[in-house]
């Protein structure tokens, strides 16, 4: 591990080649900033965030994540994340999940409600998102107790570092402060007994156009990024919480996404067309890293058919209403995540899918066929035949990852646009209400107000969600 005396002493000669080309420096190659009394405060203010997590021993490879031979990664040194563990998440949960702009886009914010809501409705979880567009985290460390805290979340999910790291190479002095920043929003959190999500910043997919391009590289930023990251594991490991790993997975879905999809006319960017903001691929990606953290374990449900009997049974929120001639019908108050679109686009989150494994880790609603004398057999769930050998059925298929468009799909979105609707207003309730002339005149009656008409856009939630009845149908193929 690194002491306080290394850190220190790193500090009086760092811009020294044999600090930086040291197997112990532990920061960018050549990383060669000034020294004097406020690096060395920087310094030992990091020491609390860091020298119990990322930061150890250089030679020590088990501590980094294994990356691709592709000499694109060569220049990255991601710490080893933390497992997800044990599920997080408990009955009548109030989940707040925070961020900056690219929270405030309503996009991964709107998958991961729509995700408790119809996927694990047994958790009954409640939602709010306090998406704050330019936030840094010493904004919202300013304001989470008018904004947030007043409504008693039992699990908070943080998302910050994109505007924190400057757009600009990573320095000791801003990590240090963000990392002081973050720690503090974490600790509150933490005294009213909230569980907390200590989330990465993604990756860039270019320089954005409110910085010069002359300046840095798009690579440049992204080390930096990264560098942000490690800070936030170090956090989430001295403070005993989750983790949420945005900026590894999106930056290798990203250069995946541009590998296979990308053509002369179409550039695919996972972080967006401005090289922040994701489009729906990229939020896929932050929405699966987010309910993979929480420790769910993406058992939708499980449809077992015995052809020989014509019997079948399933999982709980799942109930069978008959079978007959190969017919399954049932009664699901539990829905898969639905989502359509084409797999070669960033604004999809069918290609997001395509990307990382959320159907595999947090999407199986399953079929088993058991007794099947042919060879193969085609099943039709809603408008959709797909073909399978009775080998691969007896395995069991996952038909949420099959079937694109499915016999949920439209209460589906019904329950997205409400997601949506309700979250929309938890952003005008916040930004325009709460810091508004309303919120300075009166805050507790502004607070009031907002809430009674908030409700309403809960209960049009719980009005969309309804049970589907659906048939499977599994015919032998000639």
């Amino acid at each position: 591990m690194i002491t306080h005396r290394e850190l220190l002493e790193w500090c009086g000669f760092c811009q020294q080649d044999e600090c930086v080309n040291s197997a112990r420096w532990p920061f960018p190659p050549k990383l060669k900033i000034p020294c004097g009394p406020s690096l060395c405060r920087a310094l030992v203010a990091l020491v609390g965030v860091w020298v119990s997590g990322p930061i150890q021993a250089a030679d020590d490879l088990t501590v980094y994540e294994p990356k691709l031979t592709n000499s694109y990664f060569a220049k990255f040194n991601p710490r080893k994340a933390p497992v997800p563990g044990r599920l997080l998440l408990q009955e009548g949960d109030r989940l707040a999940i925070v961020g900056d702009s690219i929270t405030e886009q309503k996009m991964y914010s709107r998958i991961v409600e729509t995700y408790l809501t119809v996927c694990v409705p047994q958790f009954k979880i409640t939602v709010r998102q306090f998406g704050w567009g330019g936030e840094k985290a010493d904004g919202f460390l300013k304001r989470m107790t008018n904004d947030c805290l007043r409504f008693q979340p039992t699990v908070a999910t943080l998302c910050y570092g994109m505007n924190d790291h400057l757009y600009r190479p990573f320095d000791m002095m801003n990590g240090a402060l963000y990392g002081s920043n973050y720690t503090a929003i974490v600790k509150a959190f933490k005294a009213v007994d909230a569980r907390v999500v200590v989330g990465s910043p993604g990756c860039v997919s270019k320089v954005p156009q409110w910085k010069r391009p002359d300046l840095f590289t798009r690579d440049e930023l992204n080390v930096s990024l990264c560098a942000f990251r490690d800070i936030d594991i170090g956090i989430a490991t001295q403070e005993g919480c989750r983790f949420a790993d945005v900026f590894w997975p999106m930056l290798k879905a990203g250069y995946e996404g541009q590998t296979r999809f990308q053509t002369t006319n179409e550039t695919y960017m996972i972080a967006g067309k401005d090289g922040v903001h994701p489009g729906w691929a990229g939020h896929l990606v932050m929405a699966w890293s987010f309910l993979r953290a929480m420790g769910l374990d993406g058992e939708i449900g499980l449809v077992t058919v015995d052809l020989g009997a014509q019997k079948a049974e399933a999982t709980a929120g799942h109930e069978i209403e008959g079978v007959a001639n190969g017919e399954v019908t049932l009664t699901s108050s539990r829905y898969p995540f639905c989502a359509t679109g084409e797999t070669n686009r960033d604004d999809s989150i069918r290609s997001g899918m395509a990307l990382v494994p959320f159907n595999q880790e947090l999407n199986r609603f399953r079929l088993v066929v058991k007794n099947a004398t042919a060879t193969n057999y085609s099943v039709t769930w809603g408008e959709t035949i797909k073909t399978y050998p009775a080998a691969e059925l007896l395995a069991g298929v996952n038909l949420a990852a099959d079937f694109a468009s499915n016999p949920f799909s439209e209460a589906f979105t019904q329950v997205g646009e409400a997601v949506a609707a309700k979250q929309a207003y938890e952003t005008t309730q916040i930004k325009n209400i709460f810091h508004g002339a309303e919120g300075r005149k009166d805050m507790e009656a502004a607070v009031q107000r907002t809430e009674a008409e908030r409700a309403l856009l809960v209960a049009a939630i719980r009005a969309a969600f309804v049970p589907v009845k659906h048939v499977i149908r599994i015919q032998a193929a000639e």
